[in-house]
């Protein structure tokens, strides 16, 4: 790692050296995130996940940046173009983009007016007029006129070396550095309609074209465009239903270029004048353009991930209504409701259909299915799915009077289908047709949404803006260290986990995470971490980095179910010895733990840091850092949009936080819009600040638009 590097990263972040380079070996020698954050705290300075993998992507593109630079320089060295100056330009080149500009004028590059200008040796002609020299420019011509070369006048001369210097012009790294930064600043988007949208149909649906309406006629400084409107007005470009442009202040560029061309007010100076003008209307001005909305894109796209990712992980640790007996409804009109029984390991017991809603109607034959299932597998708890037919379903099951001590849970099934299809529920419930693995992924949802969600593709949750816009690779490796993150926070029992939630603890992978569902199905449960170590491929590397987030419930070792890690158990019996208990001993009575001094066990390898959180691990051993699960009811009588009425205060679901607001659930099978305005009576800025996936809120209506399905929402308290 280059000691620039660090510097430079250290500066960015206002993180020590120390820091950075402690934290960049540990990555380099395949040490994880949450490895690192959770068990190397001495090493870091306690830097916690998200500092970690700030240092970590900003390393990675200053190696991209370091690969270009070396690809570049390789190209022109084998092309014999690399002079010092040159070469020492590229080298403190310190962005992709002013490297690019450098590299621009030597780039290999199709033929262009300019290039066919030189074929006919113009460039002496272009040189002699940039110089703006007391030269007439006419006369200069003359003599490079040849018809053998297809010159067969001055001003065909002169129309080429205007070629060559708009091209000289436009690829200036200083201009370009200039140019962009108007484009950037003072540049207006503006969007049209390709053609006029079609009105909505008959039955009120509205059209592709009518959804982007709102930017038909928009335009608004590029500087303000918040990153929302700028996907939006993107996705309407790319259907071919907008036209998109960015319109600098053409003046202003100009005045740019000839400050930085123009040396007087003679003939040779009028004809930079003009090339320049054509330099930047042919070439400039459009690429500009393309590299300015490209560079704002990326940028939109990071917002919308880094919203993704935050709601993701919302999502994941909402609270596990724990280990109960499940009965889990796929709710339906027509095809009928699907029910799936599990037992407190979330196995399949049982599952048949009914149908009480319309057309069949056999709701007293749904009541008396469902009393029996109750009864003869001792259900704990009902969750339905909140898709179609779920308000009706809930409503159903409030009228045929179950047992209050069998409450009923609305679930989110967003992606349930998706894993329904897919080859890991194939693989799991061969025999199943999808109805019945949807039903029960709504069950194990309600269980533990961690260890199920994590069986489906993250950008499939549907808890995002535009994640279908957006940098795909860029989208599927945030999301997938978010899971990680929250699989690793929460911890994983070796004994029941699926290989999907394995998959993701630090440093395994699906190959190991499939070697230790294997090793457990051929010698039964594991009795200790260290017996991990007995799988296949699981070598010492990969030991280190998830014995700590693996749980071992009621082994051999108390301290297997903790998340002290392997390397640090010899402290822990050193306390227990030191207060003459056992560990289990230790673990049980808190009035023993505070009996420790910690001073008395830091060592070079373990500081205060590690200390302090082995103490605190001892308190609350292997305990699941997720919220307590809670009960949520809707708004009873409310079922559709028409029930709604301006006013109304309702309970309700946040569902998805955007850059513009949030949506919320009350129960009318359509999600409504509290707008960031409405989210409080305070100024908000950022919406994730006051609201995150999943959580319970009051909202008031505002207004409900039927043709458009529409519902606002507001969440102040006026």
């Amino acid at each position: 790692m280059k000691e620039s590097h660090i510097s430079k990263v250290s500066f960015e972040l206002s993180l020590k050296e120390s820091q950075i380079k402690a934290t960049a070996e540990l990555l380099a020698q395949d040490a994880t995130v949450p490895f690192i954050a959770r068990y190397r705290k001495e090493a870091t300075g306690s830097l916690d996940e998200v500092a970690i993998t700030a240092i970590k992507d900003r390393l990675t593109q200053l190696r991209d940046l370091d690969r270009r630079r070396e690809a570049i320089l390789k190209s022109l060295g084998e092309r014999c173009i690399l002079t010092e100056d040159l070469k020492a330009k590229i080298e403190v080149a310190d962005t992709l983009a002013a490297l690019e500009d450098i590299y621009l004028p030597y780039r290999p590059k199709r033929r262009t007016r300019a290039s066919m200008a030189r074929e006919k040796g113009l460039e002496p002609l272009a040189i002699k007029i940039l110089k703006q020299e007391n030269i007439d420019p006419e006369s200069e011509a003359q003599a490079f006129v040849n018809p053998d070369k297809d010159i067969t006048s001055a001003e065909e001369a002169l129309a080429g070396a205007r070629d060559i210097l708009a091209e000289v012009i436009s690829e200036d790294a200083g201009v370009r550095a200039k140019v962009r930064g108007i484009f950037e600043a003072e540049g207006v988007l503006i969007s049209k309609a390709v053609a006029d949208p079609p009105k909505e149909d008959k039955e009120g649906s509205s059209s592709e074209a009518y959804k982007f309406k709102d930017y038909a006629d928009w335009s608004e400084p590029l500087s303000k465009a918040p990153s929302h409107r700028v996907l939006a007005m993107m996705r309407g470009q790319k259907e071919d239903l907008l036209s998109l442009h960015l319109a600098p202040p053409d003046e202003k560029v100009m005045d740019a270029l000839e400050l930085a061309f123009i040396k007087g007010s003679g003939s040779a100076s009028q004809q930079v004048r003009f090339a320049a003008a054509d330099g930047y209307k042919r070439l400039l001005g459009p690429s500009m353009e393309t590299e300015v909305l490209s560079e704002i894109k990326a940028r939109a796209d990071e917002k919308a991930i880094r919203v993704f990712a935050e709601n993701l992980r919302h999502l994941l640790l909402e609270p596990p209504a724990g280990q109960k007996t499940v009965l889990a409804i796929d709710p339906g009109f027509r095809t009928g409701c699907k029910m799936a029984v599990m037992d407190h390991q979330g196995n399949l017991l049982h599952h048949e259909a009914i149908y009480p809603h319309e057309p069949q109607r056999k709701a007293e034959e749904a009541k008396a299915k469902i009393h029996q299932v109750c009864r003869k597998f001792g259900v704990d708890i009902i969750a339905v799915g909140n898709g179609t037919a779920g308000r009706e379903t809930m409503a159903f099951l409030r009228r045929i009077e179950l047992p209050k001590e069998v409450p009923v849970v609305a679930v989110d099934e967003s992606g349930a289908s998706i894993y329904s299809a897919s080859e890991i529920a194939r693989e799991e419930f061969p025999e199943e047709d999808v109805t019945v693995r949807g039903a029960v992924s709504i069950g194990r949802r309600l269980m533990d949404p961690l260890a199920e969600l994590v069986k489906i593709e993250p950008r499939s949750i549907g808890v995002g803006q535009y994640q279908h816009d957006v940098d795909q690779s860029a989208l599927k490796a945030k999301l997938e260290d978010v899971v990680r993150s929250c699989v690793n926070m929460v911890g994983v029992d070796a004994n029941t986990a699926s290989k999907e939630l394995l998959t993701y603890v630090s440093g395994l992978g699906p190959k190991l995470a499939e070697a230790i569902v294997r090793y457990r199905k051929e010698h039964g449960r594991f009795v200790s971490r260290d017996e991990l170590r007995k799988v296949p491929r699981l070598g010492p590397k990969a030991f280190e980095q998830a014995a700590g987030f693996i749980r071992i419930r009621d082994g051999k070792n108390p301290l297997d179910g903790s998340a002290v890690h392997p390397e640090s158990y010899h402290i822990v019996e050193r306390m227990a010895e030191d207060l003459g208990v056992s560990a289990q001993e230790l673990l049980d009575y808190k009035e023993l733990q505070k009996r420790i001094d910690p001073k008395r066990y830091v060592t070079d390898m373990a500081g205060m840091p590690t200390i302090l959180d082995i103490i605190s691990e001892l308190s609350k051993p292997g305990r699941d850092p997720r919220r307590k699960f809670e009960l949520f009811q809707y708004q009873e009588g409310v079922e559709k949009p028409e029930d709604l009425k301006p006013g109304m205060r309702l309970p309700g679901v946040v569902t998805n936080v955007t850059a513009f607001g949030a949506f919320v659930d009350v129960g009318v099978h359509q999600d409504g819009l509290v707008h960031i305005r409405q989210l409080s009576d305070k100024f908000v800025r950022n919406p994730t600040d006051v609201v995150k996936v999943h959580q319970r809120v009051t909202v008031k209506v505002l207004d409900v638009d039927l043709d458009r399905k529409r519902i606002s929402l507001s969440m102040k308290e006026e």
